[in-house]
């Protein structure tokens, strides 16, 4: 379905407008989308986002502040969304030799099962962009670096 047909709205000010307007919906869209995988998990994208970061570290040990700063969302409280994981036993604390005031935080092995359940309904979620060409995925990829790039000039 177009934009147009999905938001019921005939014409836009302009493309650029179109385009604003179609990539908040496809972004909402595809977040909804992607809620239904852990909803049944009792997690949220937010949540499955701090255990990949986690997952990727192969159990070295990571402070609270460099998970932000690899957080998608970049509005997300990670500390409080490392507390939750905390207290699903998905994710531990564990002091940093370095810096007493610091915590560092490693996936469990909870964790990685959890993840490891997630991932089928993770790649099937990402399938769904294989009617794009990978040729196409990249250029699109590169016109949305380009995009946020433009805020930094």
């Amino acid at each position: 379905m177009s934009i147009e047909t999905d938001i019921k709205q005939k014409k836009f000010r302009s493309p650029y407008q179109r385009l604003a307007l179609n990539l908040v919906y496809t972004t909402n869209w595809l977040e909804y989308k992607q809620l239904e995988i852990f909803k049944d998990y009792d997690i949220t994208s937010q949540q499955y986002n701090v255990l990949r970061i986690l997952r990727g570290q192969k159990s070295v040990p990571i402070k609270v502040s460099e998970i932000t700063e690899r957080m998608l969302d970049k509005n997300s409280n990670t500390s409080r969304l490392v507390d939750k994981l905390l207290a699903k036993n998905l994710a531990e604390r564990k002091s940093c030799p370095n810096d007493r005031r610091a915590v560092d935080v490693v996936i469990t092995k909870e964790g990685l099962e959890l993840l490891e359940k997630l991932d089928p309904f993770v790649e099937e979620w990402e399938n769904r962009f294989n009617i794009i060409s990978p040729e196409d995925a990249e250029r699109i990829s590169a016109l949305l670096d380009k995009l946020r790039e433009s805020d930094n000039q």
